[in-house]
């Protein structure tokens, strides 16, 4: 048997924040954002919405089309910079909103690329048979650590959740490789400043993320005993739109089978990619058997990808 995901969900929240909206905030302009990062809009919590909140949300939607009911769960991992404390973490909040109480439970930090550390982590305990039936999520509410007058980083944040059921699939389907990766000494290029607020060098995670988001896109297919011509889709880490297209143009795989969620959404760190996912595969872009490449990259600085045929 394989391992690999048997559901996702997300969840959004509904009010949106336009460009044209940040242009009564800071001195920026609509054209400027696009042109740059390529999101046109991004979705805002409500103050009293919390990360939890948003991942409760999109994991009763995993649960439900993975067909898997929450006291069948043996673990719930969650991927999150912005629960609302230290502890209880977002994973045991959910343990009890969701009556999971068979479930262990434990948050991930790994900023962007946390989500894929989620879904290797399932990997090794399915795997190893310790459990059988893994919930991982991503969740943000990055809009509350956003310095609203920084024009350098609010344009590119928004908050949102997204999660899968992860359990064992047909032999052949599910998670065929992996990679994993942090260079600690590139933390001081995006971290949370004493005052509470993301604070990136804009310049330098671009040009680690330009070079190391494609190097492990590379590095999961040959893992795999796999070519370039045989991925079907990418998704990658929505944070800028520049960056994902250096990814693709790797690959050489059309643009129309790379998934683009940041224009609506923008930069949602952990909840970036299953949000992605989770849209692709509710559109029915992504179809049984096909081979998909999952990427991220993040604060820390960490990256991470896996390659995975589609499937149950």
């Amino acid at each position: 048997m394989g391992v690999g995901l048997l559901g996702t969900g997300y969840y959004v929240p509904p009010k949106i924040l336009t460009n044209k909206d940040l242009e009564k905030i800071v001195e920026t302009n609509d054209e400027w954002i696009q042109t740059r990062t390529g999101i046109k809009e991004r979705r805002i919590a409500a103050d009293d919405v919390t990360a939890a909140d948003m991942a409760y949300d999109a994991a009763v939607q995993a649960l439900e089309n993975a067909e898997v009911k929450a006291e069948e769960l043996d673990m719930i991992l969650v991927a999150s910079i912005t629960g609302e404390s230290s502890t209880p973490s977002i994973a045991c909040i959910l343990q009890d909103r969701l009556g999971a109480f068979g479930a262990s439970a434990m948050d991930i930090n790994a900023a962007c690329s946390g989500f894929l550390y989620a879904a290797v982590t399932a990997y090794q305990f399915i795997a190893a048979k310790t459990y059988s039936k893994i919930l991982i999520i991503g969740t943000e509410k990055l809009t509350k650590i956003t310095d609203w007058e920084d024009r350098n980083t609010c344009i590119l944040f928004g908050d949102g959740a997204g999660a899968a059921v992860m359990g064992e699939v047909s032999d052949g389907k599910g998670i065929l490789s992996f990679d994993l990766g942090a260079n600690g000494t590139g933390g001081k290029h995006l971290y949370e400043s004493d005052r509470g607020y993301l604070v990136q060098n804009g310049r330098e995670v671009f040009k680690f993320a330009v070079r190391q988001m494609p190097d492990s896109v590379e590095k999961v297919i040959d893992k795999a005993g796999l070519g370039k011509e045989e991925v079907d889709f990418l998704v990658p880490h929505q944070a800028n739109i520049r960056i994902m297209e250096a990814a693709r143009q790797r690959i050489g795989i059309p643009e129309e089978k790379m998934a683009q969620s940041i224009r609506r959404y923008g930069n949602t760190s952990a909840a970036s990619v299953p949000i992605a996912l989770a849209e692709e595969v509710e559109k029915g872009n992504i179809k049984d058997g096909d081979l998909i490449i999952l990427v991220g990259f993040g604060g820390g600085l960490t990256w991470g990808s896996l390659a995975m045929r589609w499937g149950r």
